[in-house]
């Protein structure tokens, strides 16, 4: 089965969600991590603010960027945080 998807946004907010798609099952970033990956390492809160923006939680797993300091962060999926909580627990992690 082949799932595509148009995304539209601004070519930072594309760049950001494409990272998302990358972080595998189990594993979280933060979103320092991912302003890294897409070198941008000054825009956290630019990372934050995309992924937040998120269209397609939890298609896209932005469930899995944290803050740094290992807290959850926001959600923007249905739920929020808790549903955050639940999906990062159904793949073995626990904040």
């Amino acid at each position: 089965f082949f799932f595509f998807m148009i995304l539209k946004g601004t070519k930072f907010q594309l760049k950001v969600w494409n990272y998302l798609k990358t972080i595998p099952r189990g594993k979280v970033k933060t979103y320092l991590d991912v302003a890294k990956a897409i070198n941008k390492p000054k825009a956290v809160r630019a990372v934050a603010n995309a992924v937040g923006k998120n269209p397609n939680a939890p298609i896209i797993p932005c469930h899995r960027v944290i803050r740094s300091d290992g807290k959850l962060g926001g959600y923007s999926g249905k739920g929020g945080k808790n549903t955050k909580r639940k999906l990062l627990k159904l793949e073995g992690i626990s904040l």
